[in-house]
């Protein structure tokens, strides 16, 4: 077992802006040692669930970096609450840089870690940055525009529609971006999400010094909608690739995960886990982080 400490860290992204992070490092002063970089999905921050997956790579050797994007969390960035997901992505570049710049990382052994949205973003990340020797996505966005299909009734896209516009143009007349609820159990209300299980993640007690607003940008929800990361899964070998899905999905939707890993190359593994989207985090952690931990260790410890 290694002993870790967590630490606050800053770096700065392409834009200037500060990304806030928590870094686990082992204080047994080893060799460099392989790393892991993590970030949270649509809306959350870091103190969804994260730090007990951080605490498990690091107990088992890993430097483990958490970061919150750009506009949540401690990061700074305007306007708030805002997910932009190539943005997003850019930061996350900054972050594998501030991680293989440090004594104590092998820069040849870093893997990224991402569930829901970053699930989405760690695809991309694989397919795109050669620094990157290992993925796991976890429960990952594979098709915004599909999913989008699933989630919203037909009869509602004229609405949503109309609501981007509305943003729009009132951005460029100066005014600030306009905002919406990320989850809430009631179904009459205008939010991202209003099911159970999406309102008992998003406002479940994130301890103290948490810190998370229930909002996300109108804009957010455009962009979510735009974004397709699944096209970049055949691009991601021959680096090692486990998804996690779980099937009962109906935000992630699992018939799109299984036709994205169909297209993904060798190595890759498939773990699915018999429940919803957000059990990852809560009652189905067990299984979920052990898939991702042996993955880990089989390719960026053997």
């Amino acid at each position: 077992m290694h002993m870790q400490m967590r630490k606050e860290v800053r770096f700065k992204d392409d834009g200037g802006d500060e990304l806030s992070a928590w870094l686990y490092l082992s204080d047994d002063g080893e060799a460099p040692r392989p790393a892991i970089s993590m970030a949270h999905g649509f809306g959350a921050t870091r103190w969804h669930g994260l730090g007990r997956f951080a605490e498990l790579f690091a107990a088992a050797g890993f430097v483990v970096l958490l970061h919150d994007h750009r506009t949540f969390g401690l990061s700074t960035g305007e306007p708030r609450q805002d997910i932009n997901p190539w943005s997003q992505i850019e930061g996350w570049r900054r972050a594998i840089s501030y991680l293989e710049a440090l004594p104590q990382v092998d820069p040849g052994r870093i893997g990224v870690w991402g569930s829901s949205f970053a699930g989405g973003h760690v695809l991309v990340l694989g397919a795109t940055d050669s620094r990157v020797a290992c993925v796991v996505a976890q429960v990952p966005t594979i098709n915004g525009y599909q999913q989008g299909l699933r989630r919203i009734l037909p009869e509602g896209v004229a609405g949503l529609e109309a609501a981007f516009s509305d943003d729009e143009r009132g951005r460029a007349r100066g005014e600030p971006a306009r905002r919406q609820i990320v989850a809430s159990a009631n179904p009459d209300d205008p939010a991202a999400y209003r099911t159970k299980e999406a309102a008992d993640f998003y406002l479940q007690p994130l301890g103290e010094g948490a810190v998370w607003e229930n909002t996300v940008t109108v804009q957010s929800s455009r962009w979510a909608r735009m974004y397709e990361p699944g096209v970049w899964v055949p691009r991601i070998a021959p680096k090692p690739l486990l998804m996690v899905v779980a099937a009962h999905d109906t935000v992630a939707v699992i018939d799109l995960a299984l036709e994205a890993y169909e297209r993904a190359h060798e190595p890759k593994n498939l773990v699915i886990i018999p429940g919803g989207h957000f059990d990852p985090y809560l009652r189905l952690f067990e299984p979920a982080s052990q898939a991702a931990l042996a993955w880990f260790r089989q390719h960026l410890m053997a």
